[in-house]
């Protein structure tokens, strides 16, 4: 059933809020009940369960389950098929399927780059999401840049973005690209725009080839792309990732299964794990975030 607009934006504040929630109770190794969760959102028990499982795919109680770090280190000593392969499964040299989402990406030249976006225009604006507010930027061609806001504030995000590209003009627009930010939050695509140097682009295509709602290794990356000891390297360049969530930086872990680090903070990168392997479970499609 479609959403309106209306409904649709009180469901993302909506969303978020109950994210923090839980993840806030996590960090105290407190489960909250499905009474109590919905108590501190002013919403009824039955009402709250019902949103909640539409959005995530599976009831709060369950999703709780989904952020602990056990559930992660299980999920990436379960036998996964060979990075390598799915890359190649993905076609990624071109234009392919990729795990749920169809992205169509197109690599800015490294000329483009070392001059800093010089001549290109960026787009900008600032969108509702369950894992808190995000800046997203754009090119003619699509999306260059998402980061999220929730641990470092819209300006610092904007930031952040922006001075990756110091020599691209920036105009604040975000009806010009809603339709792309609608499209890849729904689960229906969008064109992207990796900025980037070379080596730093080969690795996020590697990550482009991790299905929805599975990890992998920075070591495995590193192999993937054909360089087993660039573990460090590969690191620095995932943390560079600057559209997070679609080019899916947080699905790499360390070999031990911590988290490591993620650039727009560690309860943000716990949420999108959580949220996508319960989707995966439940054969939901990842991110059905602009209705249900």
């Amino acid at each position: 059933m479609t959403q309106s607009a209306p409904e649709n934006r009180y469901h993302y504040k909506l969303i978020a809020r109950a994210l923090t929630e839980i993840d806030a109770a996590q960090e105290a190794r407190i489960s909250l009940s499905l009474d109590a969760l919905a108590e501190r959102l002013g919403m009824s028990p039955a009402h709250f369960q019902r949103v909640f499982s539409a959005w995530v795919g599976v009831s709060p109680k369950r999703y709780q389950q989904y952020l602990t770090l056990d559930f992660i280190r299980e999920r990436l000593a379960q036998e996964r098929e060979p990075l390598d392969a799915l890359a190649d499964a993905a076609g990624l040299s071109g234009t392919g399927r990729l795990h749920d989402l169809v992205l169509r990406w197109e690599a800015m030249t490294p000329g483009e780059f070392a001059q800093g976006a010089a001549g290109l225009t960026l787009r900008w604006g600032a969108f509702d999401t369950p894992f808190g507010p995000a800046i997203v930027m754009a090119t003619e061609r699509g999306i260059c840049g998402m980061g999220f806001a929730a641990e470092i504030g819209i300006k610092a995000a904007f930031d952040d973005l922006a001075r990756r590209w110091p020599a691209a003009h920036l105009v604040e627009d975000p009806t010009a690209i809603a339709p792309w930010v609608e499209a890849a939050f729904g689960g229906h695509g969008a064109p992207l725009t990796l900025i980037g140097a070379p080596f730093q682009i080969k690795v996020w295509e590697a990550l482009l080839a991790i299905p929805s709602g599975e990890v992998t290794t920075y070591s495995d990356i590193a192999t993937a792309i054909g360089n087993p000891r660039a573990v460090r390297a590969v690191g620095t360049a995932i943390g560079r990732n600057p559209i997070s969530l679609l080019i899916p930086c947080h699905r790499a872990l360390r070999k031990s299964g911590a988290l490591g680090g993620y650039h727009w903070g560690l309860p943000v990168k716990r949420a999108l794990l959580a949220w996508e392997a319960a989707r995966a479970d439940a054969g939901a499609s990842a991110f059905p975030l602009a209705g249900s």
